[in-house]
């Protein structure tokens, strides 16, 4: 009983964070960990999946009905993210995650330090006319962040929602929204690896969905109250937590 309620509680704080910015996964999947140490890490993983699909799909939905989303850009990215977040999962077992730290570290510095210079960025919704190379670069950035997350994951809202300001010109409230629908089609597709190999605990997972969605409506309400200002501090402050994490993560070996 103590571990249900626990991951609950987690399942939905993760949701309400996720739904606003993104980062949802830096609480639950340490939080799992914790609460089941016991678990092989791919199943608290494919179980943080399964948890976290139902939460965006409700995020998504409450963004798509008071939201305009640009779905020319939108879906093209998504699809491209569905197909390489399955290829992404299936490369962890040749390419080391740890190779991937540093990089991911660096971009997340110079795209924090980009964000603080530019004190207008994504304040305003002043989008580019949707061509036909806006949309190579939407299939450009889906499969590139799908892969991503499929193979290691951390910072994966937060790359979208950057992403999709810096190339159309949304502002932090379309982009949020936006970046739900990506990740949306990113956790199906890991689900399509997880759940055939049997990584999923749904005695776990059931509860936790249900609370992931209902911090999903909660996240997504708030955001759409507090407005492209709430989102970019919430943005920054993401973004500042993640590269405190991989940094800590990176040298972590040379305190033992």
């Amino acid at each position: 009983m103590y571990e249900l309620s626990s991951v609950v509680l987690i399942a939905f704080a993760a949701g309400l964070i996720d739904a606003a910015v993104g980062g949802g996964g830096l609480i639950q999947v340490p939080g799992l960990f914790a609460v089941l140490p016991q678990q092989a890490a791919a199943t608290l993983l494919g179980t943080n999946k399964f948890s976290s699909f139902f939460g965006t799909g409700a995020a998504t939905w409450r963004y798509a009905r008071k939201v305009d989303l640009a779905w020319r850009l939108v879906l093209p990215a998504a699809a491209t993210a569905f197909v390489f977040a399955y290829f992404g999962a299936t490369a962890v077992s040749f390419v080391p995650k740890d190779w991937m730290r540093p990089l991911v570290l660096v971009l997340l510095i110079a795209m924090l330090a980009y964000t603080l210079y530019k004190k207008d960025f994504g304040a305003l919704h002043q989008p580019s006319r949707f061509g036909r190379r806006e949309q190579v670069i939407a299939l450009l950035i889906g499969g590139a962040i799908g892969f991503y997350d499929g193979f290691f994951g951390p910072g994966t809202g937060s790359f979208l929602i950057f992403l999709f300001i810096r190339f159309f010109g949304f502002d932090f409230l379309r982009a949020s929204a936006s970046a739900k629908v990506v990740n949306l089609a990113t956790n199906l597709a890991s689900l399509g690896f997880f759940i055939p190999h049997g990584n999923v605990l749904y005695h776990f997972a059931i509860p936790m969905a249900l609370a992931n969605v209902s911090g999903a409506v909660i996240g997504a309400r708030l955001a759409m109250r507090g407005g492209t200002v709430v989102i970019r501090r919430l943005f920054i402050g993401l973004v500042v937590v993640l590269i405190a994490k991989l940094g800590y993560d990176a040298i972590k070996p040379w305190l033992a």
